[in-house]
């Protein structure tokens, strides 16, 4: 168990986050779903949610997306044998009326949120209104998925600005107080090595974790703990 606190919203005892670098990759992080969960996955209903992917060049629009909505991904999320699923696209929602969705989401067990680009998510998570919604969902799981992980931290760091936010800077939603340097040493991004990972963190103003694709953060409330068949490395700010 790690514990550096979280942000008020957490303290408050809403959401319970899996914060994961390529989805549920292994046995224990599975397992650390079905117990944020309370129940088998075969019992819950979730909702998976695209739009960082249409952000990121290398996502999408096009096949990204799609393998992500249908179960057609090597990253698991949508695929885990869940009793119903549904789509929320945020970038959909600002024009329809909220007792559409916001009810819908409510009664979720689980919201699947897709890698792509962090700060586009985290300015459609403002625009569409769910991001307001978040302190009301005390029972909602939210298994983020890289870019769907880090939109919840106060900073993405430089190193991973690709879309513009209007606010000009690398901040994110501030749920939780640390960053996350996701893909650490994956075989196909050369740029994610420790070494990066270290300067990355170095520029930031808060405590931070690189993750590999074994390993995920299980948040709930105060409590912050690492669950991993892979590797990761915490690194504390000097002032946090």
């Amino acid at each position: 168990m790690v514990d550096i606190g979280s942000a008020a919203l957490l303290r408050r005892g809403t959401l319970k986050l899996l914060l994961t670098s390529a989805g549920v990759k292994n046995p224990t992080i599975r397992d650390a779903l079905v117990e944020l969960l309370g129940k088998p996955i075969a019992e819950s209903s979730a909702l998976c949610i695209p739009t960082a992917s249409y952000g990121h060049p290398m996502v999408g629009p096009g096949p990204g997306p799609w393998r992500f909505i249908s179960g057609n991904s090597d990253l698991p999320m949508v695929n885990l044998g869940w009793k119903s699923m549904g789509v929320l696209e945020l970038t959909a929602l600002p024009s329809i009326d909220e007792e559409r969705w916001v009810p819908l989401v409510r009664e979720t067990d689980v919201l699947l949120v897709n890698g792509g680009d962090a700060l586009y998510l985290g300015h459609w998570m403002r625009e569409s209104g769910l991001a307001s919604l978040l302190p009301s969902l005390a029972e909602t799981v939210w298994v983020g998925l890289s870019a769907g992980s880090m939109v919840l931290t106060p900073r993405i760091g430089e190193d991973f600005v690709g879309w513009k936010s209007p606010t000009g800077d690398d901040r994110t939603l501030g749920v939780v107080d640390f960053s996350i340097f996701p893909h650490l040493d994956h075989p196909a991004l050369p740029e994610n090595t420790m070494a990066d990972a270290e300067r990355w963190a170095a520029g930031l103003d808060n405590p931070a974790y690189a993750i590999d694709d074994e390993t995920a953060i299980k948040v709930v409330g105060g409590a912050v703990e690492v669950v991993s068949e892979g590797h990761w490395v915490r690194f504390d700010h000097p002032t946090s």
